[in-house]
């Protein structure tokens, strides 16, 4: 491994590391200490080393045999969150709340941000939104180190943004994003953040431990939180059709509260979790021909294929 600045560690465990607590250990994880660690780390390590960069794991399941590759985790040196006229600039390690926070401060709305459970790197690398509003939407910049250690700033267009979804160059770290804000009144902005974070601990288990939503919807698009949302094709309803909330196995279990929600209740392993959640994509198909998609990332290998 290349000399760093920052901390590097061998057959580090990571499911503290994520919401859900499972996974395995990776083959080493690199938390830099700043953009120059990065970057030179990057140039250093060689080529066909793989790189996974993760967030705060709040949509994430690493299987039980761990990652072979160098885990990225970005920390303190990349959180800062500036605003310039309408315009925010945040780290990838920026928490989606505090951006949504610190902007509705200077009268800028980015409140959809505000109940997305992550990191902003995670927002955009996954498109994340709701109420009918994306990163993508507000997206200017999004600032990245290639694999080749190289810092570059890439336009929207270049991610092919899509729902819950983008195109990133691969082994390329985001490291930060530049959003362009509607103006709004900071009191309205608060309140409305304040209802929204009424509603969804209202609907979902924000209490247990999951890691958001587990499947996309089948529509093609978040919800919108108007009266007149259709739920029919929403991955909720079509489990729920199924006969599959609160379906369990092992320490698993679809969530009563929000069917399209997967908690590990207690002692969950990554295979419980995964497993559960094929059961139920295959109970879906069976009863609408509906094939769910996941939306949580699973990444790793299983214990079988490490031994």
């Amino acid at each position: 491994m290349p000399s760093t600045r920052g901390r590097l560690t061998q057959n580090r465990v990571l499911a503290d590391l994520t919401w859900l607590r499972v996974g395995g250990p990776a083959d080493w994880l690199f938390q830099p200490a700043d953009l120059d660690d990065l970057c030179q780390f990057l140039a250093a390590l060689a080529p066909e080393v793989p790189v996974f960069p993760m967030g705060v794991g709040s949509n994430l399941i690493v299987r039980d045999g761990g990652l072979r590759a160098v885990v990225i985790r970005l920390g303190r040196g990349f959180n800062a969150i500036t605003i310039e006229g309408d315009t925010v600039t945040a780290g990838a390690a920026a928490l989606d709340s505090h951006v949504a926070r610190k902007a509705a401060d200077a009268g800028l709305d980015l409140t959809f941000l505000r109940t997305i459970p992550g990191s902003i790197g995670g927002a955009v690398r996954m498109n994340a939104g709701c109420y009918g509003q994306y990163t993508a939407d507000f997206i200017q910049k999004i600032h990245v180190v290639t694999r080749q250690g190289r810092l570059q700033s890439l336009a929207p267009e270049a991610l092919e943004f899509a729902y819950r979804q983008s195109q990133l160059p691969e082994g390329a770290v985001i490291v930060g994003a530049s959003f362009r804000a509607p103006k709004g009144d900071p009191q309205d902005l608060h309140a409305r953040m304040t209802d929204q974070l009424a509603k969804r601990d209202a609907s979902q288990p924000t209490k247990d431990r999951s890691a958001g939503s587990t499947f996309r919807n089948p529509a093609g698009f978040s919800s919108t939180g108007r009266a007149d949302d259709s739920h029919e094709l929403k991955a909720w309803k079509v489990i729920d059709d199924a006969g599959m909330r609160g379906a369990s196995l092992g320490g698993a279990q679809m969530s009563e509260m929000h069917s399209n929600f997967l908690i590990n209740k207690g002692g969950a392993t990554a295979a419980d979790l995964e497993e559960l959640g094929e059961e139920v994509r295959n109970r879906v198909f069976q009863h609408s021909g509906i094939r769910l998609v996941w939306e949580i990332k699973r990444v790793g290998e299983r214990l079988a294929e490490k031994q």
